[in-house]
């Protein structure tokens, strides 16, 4: 799994000109599921975003997670970060996962957060044409790639 973790003063998804979700002072994850992942990378991603200390404590440093800071969270899935640009100019998704693969995946990491969190998440439709509105906040914008846990 790739994420794409922004920081935002607020986020909104929108499909066919309708708001699907919207978030103030949270995090908006951009999530990209490739066809090996699993269950453990679902555990895994959801404990390390939901514990990121990248919100300010009271001196102003990065010190709170979005749980000790109650913030929002939306998950938008997002299968180009899983492009490859090695040849020629046109992406390939060859590593994207097939729906039947990432729609579960990416339902089990929503609900992971959810418990995390112990609130509603956020989200996009899976597939859906989307677009997605931020303010990022700092800009703060971390990306984790669950095969290169570094």
């Amino acid at each position: 799994m790739i994420a794409v973790i922004q920081r935002v003063k607020n986020a909104s998804v929108e499909i066919e000109g309708r708001l699907q979700a919207s978030i103030q002072n949270g995090l908006l994850v951009l999530l990209g599921v490739t066809h090996t992942d699993s269950q453990a990378d679902v555990e895994w991603l959801s404990s390390k975003i939901c514990g990121l200390r990248i919100f300010p404590d009271e001196e102003g440093k990065m010190n709170r997670s979005i749980t000790e800071n109650a913030g929002d969270l939306l998950v938008v899935s997002q299968f180009t970060l899983l492009a490859s640009t090695q040849k020629g100019n046109r992406p390939s998704f060859i590593e994207a996962a097939r729906p039947e693969v990432a729609i579960p995946l990416y339902e089990s990491f929503v609900k992971a957060c959810e418990t995390k969190l112990n609130k509603p998440v956020g989200t996009g439709v899976f597939g859906a044409d989307m677009q997605v509105q931020l303010l990022n906040d700092g800009p703060v914008t971390i990306i984790i790639d669950t095969k290169n846990k570094q």
